[in-house]
């Protein structure tokens, strides 16, 4: 699932969209979505994102890199 472009949604999609892709899935071992969020919540991190500031992928590389 790729993101929604800032262009073209709304900050409301761009909250559903992260709320779908960082959902608790209970194996922490087979996920590693709160390793990569180091343990934060997914709209706190993406919150450039959700406000239409950021890119995604400008935030998961600052993740990555971090």
């Amino acid at each position: 699932m790729n993101p929604p472009s800032i262009e073209s949604s709304t900050r409301e999609e761009r909250i559903a969209f992260l709320r779908e892709r960082f959902r608790c899935l209970a194996d922490c071992d087979l996920c590693g979505n709160c390793i990569l969020l180091h343990h934060r919540d997914a709209e706190d991190v993406y919150a450039d994102y959700v406000e239409g500031l950021r890119s995604f992928a400008e935030i998961l590389m600052e993740l990555r890199h971090g």
